[in-house]
């Protein structure tokens, strides 16, 4: 059967999940990827409250929606990252604390071995289970990164300096994975500039570095990959085991005057003067059947997340025509070679 198609809800936290719910079933959504932020998952509450993830499976279920995954990158980016005052707008309260680095990355860490709690306890409730998830169970998010400001190579940078970075990266998040081991439960990190993994080459870097830990793969999105010049199809290929979660999400590039290049130039979202922008699904230069394609090939059978994102169009217009382009995409793979009866005798 083709897949699940569901909405990420990070975009709309602005919503409470009671008020979002019947939207997402009206634009034509299976279910939803939780964000852990706004009141749509909340980690400490999923584990000190004896009924709250029921609660939020009948919310579900009244909808007619399923879920396959909860996210939480913006606690997941504060692991590794160089924290400054950006970080206190992103993080919970908890988290921040106090604000000094080292004691916001601890507290994230913390926190992300918590959400691999949380999502099990989330998952073993889902309605009809009977003991066993219907896909694998994954946690989606950032990294962060002691590294992604020596992007470029000047002052210049060494071998050595890098490979630090990646040592800090496996040192904060083997102990996590340990815990999402213990969950039964995957994290999938979603490729992506600041990342310690933002294309091929540092995501297998950053899989050497945890030592292939079991638990570590991808959330793949091909937006983040294709601006950069990075083949993403050819990403799905290299990484076929680790893809835990896939997101449809669009861009453009090649576009622009000109004046802001890959690098943005530290202009807005949405402004005419940048190369590439985030489209709603179809609008821009991903090429999504060969990412079908490429995913039929590997045997992924798990969920289609949209995540929707585009400053230039209407979300409920845009979720909506998104979640019909990807249904009709989709396509159940061969079940056998297509020239099989010629043989027939």
């Amino acid at each position: 059967m083709p897949r699940p198609v569901t909405l990420f809800t990070g975009q709309w936290a602005d919503l409470s999940l009671a008020d979002l719910a019947p939207k997402v079933k009206a634009m034509g959504y299976d279910g939803v990827e939780l964000a852990c932020w706004g009141d749509h998952f909340e980690v400490d509450r999923a584990l000190s409250e004896p009924d709250y993830v029921q609660k939020k499976w009948a919310l579900l279920q009244q909808h007619g929606l399923t879920c396959f995954a909860v996210s939480n990158h913006l606690v997941g980016q504060a692991v590794c990252d160089h924290i400054d005052e950006r970080h206190k707008a992103i993080l919970p309260p908890d988290v921040w604390g106090d604000g000094d680095p080292e004691g916001v990355r601890q507290r994230a860490a913390e926190k992300m071995k918590a959400t691999a709690r949380a999502a099990r306890k989330f998952f073993n409730a889902k309605p009809g289970r009977q003991g066993k998830d219907d896909f694998p169970a994954v946690v989606n998010g950032f990294t962060g990164s002691s590294i992604w400001h020596a992007l470029y190579a000047f002052p210049p940078t060494n071998q050595e300096y890098l490979e630090r970075g990646f040592a800090d990266f496996a040192k904060r998040w083997i102990p996590i994975l340990d815990v999402f081991e213990q969950e039964n439960v995957n994290f999938a990190l979603e490729v992506h500039p600041t990342e310690i993994a933002f294309d091929i080459a540092s995501a297998k870097r950053a899989l050497a570095a945890v030592k292939e830990h079991r638990r570590f793969g991808f959330n793949y999105d091909p937006s983040h990959l294709g601006y950069q010049g990075v083949d993403y199809v050819k990403f799905i290929r290299e990484f076929a085991p680790r893809i835990f979660h896939v997101h449809m999400k669009d861009a453009w590039w090649g576009h622009g005057d000109g004046t802001a290049g890959v690098f943005g130039g530290h202009t807005d979202f949405g402004d005419p003067r940048r190369y590439w922008d985030f489209r709603s699904v179809g609008h821009g230069d991903v090429r999504f059947e060969d990412i079908i394609v490429a995913l039929n090939d590997i045997g992924y059978r798990g969920p289609l997340s949209v995540e929707w994102e585009d400053v230039r169009m209407d979300r409920i217009h845009g979720a909506t025509e998104s979640c019909a382009f990807v249904r009709k995409l989709d396509f159940t793979p061969s079940g056998a070679a297509f020239d099989a009866a010629f043989a027939r005798r």
